[in-house]
């Protein structure tokens, strides 16, 4: 069995000498990273690199700020929800009652973050400007993190977020995101302090959007695990002191969690779309904690069936982990990955911003040859540009329930499912199945 904390030689004789940490181990998996580890890629790739994201993310501020695709409306939710509850934090309350609010007490951190640069700015560009800081940040630490010359994982999230339009620039996943893949990348690294400073990066994750807690599921047993799990216990514990200390109503999301149905984007939802597609179903579609869910028979019934599902998939999450035999570097990376897409199509409501959590942990996983989610990695673009066409382009047809939109939100959550099995079973085989001789 492949001990993933292996103890240190002892005794006498001369230590080997290292290999260059450029052409062996990522800057993340060395104990001294500087700018200097850029300049081992080349600087032609980081230059066209540096071009593209520009190029992108111009095109994605204009979509912004014109926001007149299909209903239109996308910004709406910075330009008159965020900063409504900005307001709320600046009086030291969260939002009290509120049913869109059902976030983790964490999520108050990049809703009031802009407050910092809206005197001069407006909220909402400022917003949006820390939206993009937080993408360049995810770009350049997987530019760095990438073994290769092609910086596969950059180029991956460079080019495949824009496939979400300008929804990325207007939510607060992006945000969530660069705290999973900057923990992920510490995890690569061998140094105490990296595991520890991953932790309290998926900790913090883990208050703002809950789902980056499972960057934690795939760090190696041993020491790592105590190191980073015990870090990110901490983290979170003294960042809800303080958030209680500082604000009322801190922890009620809780009671607006209960309240949510099964969204019509959702693979729950997509059961209900084709029986009232063939007239098997007489339930609606209803605007309830501020989006649209099903509304009709048995759909208390399929919510307590997604939640029994989601309890399974943590169920085998765990059965993974205590029967895994063999760690590699990319391990940690792929366990994320297959987890959170685990969770997600099992969840009652699958909005199209869930994407760029998955973009984000196939993009850490492109960063590692040991990687087994290349194949899943190539079904989320595809997932990602359908879920734009369901919103906001063609929302009109998914909330009516036409043929148009009823086939481009179960396409989508045909590539969703497909690619979570897939990483299920890689993850599975990669670990856990003997190797065949």
């Amino acid at each position: 069995m492949t001990t993933p904390d292996p103890p240190r030689p002892r005794g006498p004789g001369p230590a080997p000498s290292p290999a260059p940490p450029s052409l062996t181990r990522s800057p993340f998996e060395s104990d001294t990273f500087t700018s200097a580890t850029f300049v081992t890629t080349g600087r032609g790739p980081l230059l066209a690199l540096a071009a593209v994201w520009l190029l992108t993310r111009a095109g994605m501020l204009v979509l912004f700020a014109r926001d007149s695709l299909g209903t239109g409306g996308v910004g709406r939710e910075v330009r008159t929800l965020y900063h409504h509850w900005y307001g709320l934090f600046a009086d030291g309350t969260f939002p009290p009652n509120d049913p869109a609010w059902q976030y983790p007490p964490g999520a108050g951190l990049p809703v009031m973050a802009p407050g910092a640069l809206s005197s001069w700015l407006g909220y909402t560009p400022a917003f949006v400007l820390l939206a993009l800081a937080a993408d360049a940040a995810v770009t350049l630490a997987l530019a760095a993190a990438d073994r290769s010359r092609l910086t596969h994982g950059a180029w991956y999230w460079v080019c495949a977020l824009p496939l979400l339009l300008h929804l990325p620039l207007a939510r607060l996943d992006v945000q969530a995101t660069a705290l999973a893949v900057f923990a992920l990348l510490l995890f690569k690294g061998r140094s105490p302090a990296a595991h520890r400073l991953g932790g309290a990066l998926a900790g913090l994750g883990a208050m703002v959007k809950v789902w980056p807690a499972l960057a934690l599921i795939g760090t190696p047993r041993g020491r790592t695990t105590r190191e980073a799990w015990t870090a990110a216990a901490t983290t979170a514990a003294v960042l809800l002191a303080v958030l209680a200390l500082c604000f009322s109503d801190t922890l009620g999301f809780l009671r607006q969690q209960g309240a949510r149905g099964v969204r019509i984007e959702s693979p729950g939802g997509s059961v209900f779309a084709l029986a009232r597609a063939a007239d098997l179903w007489p339930g609606t579609v209803g605007l309830r904690s501020g989006a649209y869910e099903f509304v009709g028979p048995y759909v208390s019934t399929m919510g307590h069936l997604l939640l029994l599902l989601t309890v399974i998939a943590l169920g085998w999450l765990v059965m993974w982990r205590v029967r895994s035999r063999r760690w590699t570097a990319a391990t940690p990376l792929d366990a994320a990955l297959a987890a959170v897409l685990l969770l997600t199509v099992t969840s009652r409501a699958l909005s199209p911003q869930y994407l760029v959590w998955l973009l984000g942990l196939a993009a850490v996983c492109l960063t590692s040859r040991a990687t087994v989610m290349r194949p899943v990695a190539l079904l989320l673009p595809p997932a990602a540009a359908l879920g734009s066409l369901a919103y906001p382009v063609l929302y009109a047809d998914v909330v009516a329930g036409t043929p148009v939109g009823l086939a481009v939100v179960l396409a989508r959550n045909a590539l969703l499912v497909a690619a979570a099995l897939l990483a299920a079973h890689r993850l599975w085989r990669s670990t856990v199945s003997p190797v065949r001789e």
